[in-house]
């Protein structure tokens, strides 16, 4: 199957299960390509960006595991650069 790259972005609110959700990202990163949070301490949420390059089903589960996550929104933007 080809990889693709997206971009997986999530917001967690202050009742967000981080914990969960670093151990979904741990167990899929050999496709993070890169990552960045930014804690917006106003609103008391944390935004995250995760810069993915793998096959689209693990991308696809991936979204679907943290989307599961208490307190956590998700969306994922595909590009169209693939293997």
């Amino acid at each position: 199957m080809e990889n693709r790259v997206a971009v997986i972005s999530m917001i967690v609110g202050k009742n967000g299960d981080t914990e969960a959700l670093n151990n979904i990202l741990h167990d899929y990163g050999p496709y993070i390509v890169g990552r960045m949070g930014i804690p917006y301490r106003k609103r008391n949420i944390n935004i995250i960006s995760v810069v993915i390059d793998a096959p689209q089903n693990e991308i696809a589960s991936l979204s679907g595991k943290i989307g599961n996550l208490q307190d956590v929104n998700v969306k994922t933007a595909y590009s169209n650069v693939q293997d």
